[in-house]
């Protein structure tokens, strides 16, 4: 079935909020085998509303909206799908009588318009709200089906898994689902993965081949058709092993994780620590693995040395490297591997990062803008620097630079 996302609300227009219910609804939809075809957004005005439903209707087998069932006045979706249908609202009781329990149980008056969220159109299907008071609908109308559902992403969720979902498959007959598999790689460029599999995008039928580039970053997403996960991870093994076959050395990961939680993974595997020293990432590197729950068993914490003052202070950068006539200077491979390896000395940890680097938007000691250098050091080896030059604003540089220094911590951990 062929299926179309309607977020009503203005606050997604104006940018307030953002639509992660859109998100979440494909995912959901492609995995039982409902294609989602358009993503719409339309704001709380009826006329553009109606435009909408129409649209929507004269080109896909299910419509889901989502947001408009509230209380207020600019709550219309219900409104203006019985506009369209020509079915009158009703009042759902059950919903009635839960919207007047909780207003009694809390003591607080109930104004007339919270009855509006117990309003369904006139012959539909309820779907009931375990974690709010709006009632949803589901409803065929003209060979269109409709699924109207809450906006808070916490009541849009259980109603369309619990209801909404074993409604649809109740109208489903040979669709097949989506199954699908990310490959992650770092180390590697977006324009660069892609050229080395452009055979293979270019000839994709079943399965096909999506790469998507996120900063440090690249996923590919292998998509087929199968009724089981088996038969899906059956029908995606030759192509699979071919990518892996060219480009194993960037492929960190076969499931959707960022490489952090990943290089915490090997780390606690092999009882191993890491501390981190930072310049221009300014403390990213650390907080990129500090988002990894569990992330305080190998980590031992990391040190912020922005200035010349306190890399010499704090990690030992004598000032004849860090400043003066011929020096190498803070960004250089000499202060890169000296602030690896004082994490050692410091810290008694098994690996050191480092990263200094020009951020930008300004060069840094004549220095260009995009110039960084990671160092890496461990216990019992040569202390290894990467130089990297990178494009991309400020904050592109500093991401890159943190995803680039995880990415040559894995391979080490790899090889190890």
């Amino acid at each position: 079935m062929k299926a179309e996302i309607i977020a009503v609300g203005t606050e997604l227009l104006l940018g307030q909020i953002v639509n992660t219910n859109a998100q979440f609804l494909s995912r959901e939809c492609a995995a039982r085998g409902i294609d989602i075809y358009f993503q719409t957004v339309v704001g709380d005005n009826e006329q553009r509303l109606l435009a909408s439903l129409q649209l929507a209707a004269s080109r896909a087998d299910v419509v889901i909206c989502t947001g408009g069932l509230g209380p207020t006045q600019d709550d219309l979706t219900k409104d203006v799908l019985a506009s369209f249908t020509g079915r009158k609202l009703v009042l759902h009781e059950p919903s009635m009588d839960a919207i007047t329990a909780m207003f009694t149980s809390r003591g607080i008056h109930m104004v007339e318009s919270n009855r509006r969220q117990a309003l369904m159109l006139e012959g539909s299907d309820p779907l009931q709200n375990d974690t709010g008071l709006a009632v949803g609908n589901a409803l065929t109308f003209n060979g269109t089906h409709f699924v109207l559902l809450p906006g808070p992403p916490k009541e849009m969720k259980p109603m369309f898994m619990n209801y909404a979902v074993p409604w649809l498959q109740s109208l489903m007959t040979d669709e097949v689902p989506l199954y699908s598999k990310m490959l992650k790689f770092a180390g590697i460029g977006e324009s660069n993965l892609e050229h080395q599999l452009l055979d293979l995008i270019q000839a994709q039928s079943d399965p096909t081949i999506a790469p998507y580039a996120k900063e440090g970053e690249v996923t590919i997403r292998l998509t087929t058709r199968a009724h089981s996960a088996a038969e899906g991870e059956e029908k995606l093994k030759a192509t699979e092993e071919e990518i892996k076959r060219r480009l194993g050395e960037y492929l960190y990961a076969d499931q959707d994780v960022p490489i952090e939680t990943i290089v915490l993974q090997l780390l606690a595997e092999s009882k191993q620590t890491l501390a981190v020293a930072e310049s221009c990432t300014g403390g990213l590197l650390s907080d990129l693995i500090t988002a990894v729950p569990g992330s305080s068993t190998s980590f031992l914490g990391g040190i912020i040395v922005y200035s010349n003052a306190l890399k010499h202070k704090l990690l030992d950068v004598p000032m004849e490297v860090l400043e003066g006539e011929g020096a190498p200077g803070a960004v250089s491979s000499e202060t890169a591997v000296i602030l690896a390896e004082q994490l050692l000395v410091r810290t008694g940890s098994d690996f050191g990062i480092s990263v200094t680097g020009v951020a930008g938007p300004s060069p840094s000691e004549g220095k260009p803008v995009g110039l960084v250098y990671v160092g890496l050091a461990q216990k019992d080896a040569k202390t290894e620097v990467f130089t990297l030059q990178l494009s991309g604003n400020r904050e592109f540089i500093k991401q890159r630079a943190a995803k680039r220094a995880l990415y040559q911590l894995w391979k080490q951990l790899k090889e190890n």
